[in-house]
């Protein structure tokens, strides 16, 4: 079926293809988020444990929705492993360490890369493909990350 909402095919590409991209930056951080939430360990492991509880629970609906505008703009959302470690722009770590600091430091730094990534996102897809809805979308997100990442910077001090 032809879609018809005012954003060229092309456009509606070129946004497609970068919400891949953040589609699996976004689920590699859930999966670090949850690997931080089954493994830490110390003193303070009941606080961190349900901390991380909750963002994850975040980013699982952040997941959907990244899905979800994909489709709404016609195209398929990855979903494999496979293709979400082709297309992240983070690293997964392997820690010989589970202190609840660690993750956080960690945690932190891909929550501002995604910052950084949505950041650019807004005037592209705005001006350059046409797309003010994603825009707006990728805003909403990259406030949601802002907030994520204030709650972990939190912890460290």
């Amino acid at each position: 079926m032809n879609i018809t909402i005012g954003i060229s095919e092309l456009n509606r590409q070129a946004v497609a293809t970068k919400l891949a991209k953040l589609l699996a930056d976004e689920t590699v951080l859930y999966i670090k988020t949850k690997n931080a939430h089954w493994n830490v360990e110390g003193a303070d492991f009941y606080e961190k444990h349900t901390f991380f509880e909750t963002q994850f629970g975040q980013l699982d609906v952040i997941i959907d929705n990244v899905a979800e505008r994909m489709r709404s703009l016609g195209h398929y959302a990855p979903a494999t492993l496979k293709s979400y470690l082709s297309l992240t722009h983070l690293t997964e770590q392997t820690r010989e360490q589970n202190d609840s600091q660690g993750f956080i430091k960690e945690l932190l730094l891909d929550h501002e890369h995604i910052i950084i990534e949505l950041r650019g996102y807004i005037n592209q897809f705005g001006t350059e493909y046409q797309d003010l809805g994603t825009s707006d979308f990728v805003t909403g997100l990259m406030e949601k990350h802002e907030k994520m990442a204030w709650f972990l910077r939190s912890h460290t001090k």
